[in-house]
């Protein structure tokens, strides 16, 4: 069975399989939010199976398909060729990775009208190497992140993990990986989008690889981006 959970109003989250990068191992998540027309938005697309597409049909028809940053491909494809009526949306450096795979919109600061006042979107500025877009769904009050913020749970790591991952700072409490705080060389710019993400109105946080919140999530995520000061 899918494993397909409400998160809040009209949003849901999907865990999948996991999955290694660079030969770490990572939990996978999609998250689902359904629009004022009823259509559905699905965000980093886990890999489908019969029974995730069977439970995503249960809540309306996929409209649009998103791959938040250039890395989270996996899922893209397949979820498009399931529902070929479904607008893809890729961020802006997404087909410089893949060229290989199709999209129909490249996403920016502004949100689309397709989901206007209803998801608030950034592409968090600053890294030489992540061009993740941030998402705000205004009815639940729950931030979207990717790969920006990670909280992996320590029970579910084997010893040699739980030793990598602390050091990488993104088990248990979590945070921003490592890696990935270097190759903010722009720090201005990420500040700037550190804190416009601060100034929208959330309480909530799905993430992708990890645990996610209910309640509290604004001051977490405040902390978070502590290393940027």
């Amino acid at each position: 069975m899918a494993d397909l959970r409400s998160f809040g109003d009209s949003i849901w989250t999907m865990d999948g399989d996991d999955v290694r990068m660079y030969g770490i191992p990572f939990t996978t998540r999609m998250t689902i939010v359904r629009l004022a027309d009823g259509g559905l938005w699905l965000h980093s697309p886990v890999v489908p199976t019969y029974a995730r597409v069977a439970a995503v049909k249960t809540l309306g028809p996929v409209a649009h398909i998103v791959a938040p940053n250039k890395i989270h491909s996996l899922g893209f494809e397949p979820w498009r060729r399931v529902f070929a009526a479904a607008k893809g949306w890729v961020s802006p450096g997404f087909q410089r990775r893949h060229p290989d795979i199709e999209a129909d919109e490249i996403l920016s600061d502004a949100a689309p009208p397709e989901w206007q006042r209803k998801i608030d979107q950034h592409v968090f500025k600053g890294s030489v190497f992540l061009d993740e877009v941030v998402f705000c769904h205004r009815a639940s009050r729950t931030l979207i992140v990717t790969d920006l913020i990670q909280r992996h749970d320590p029970d579910a790591q084997s010893w040699f993990w739980r030793i990598v991952k602390g050091w990488a700072g993104v088990l248990g409490e979590g945070g921003t990986a490592r890696d990935l705080r270097a190759s903010f060389r722009d720090r201005d710019a990420a500040r700037r989008s550190r804190d416009l993400i601060l100034g929208w109105d959330f309480e909530n946080l799905v993430i992708s690889h990890g645990a996610c919140m209910s309640g509290g999530a604004k001051p977490y995520v405040s902390d978070a981006f502590a290393w940027l000061d």
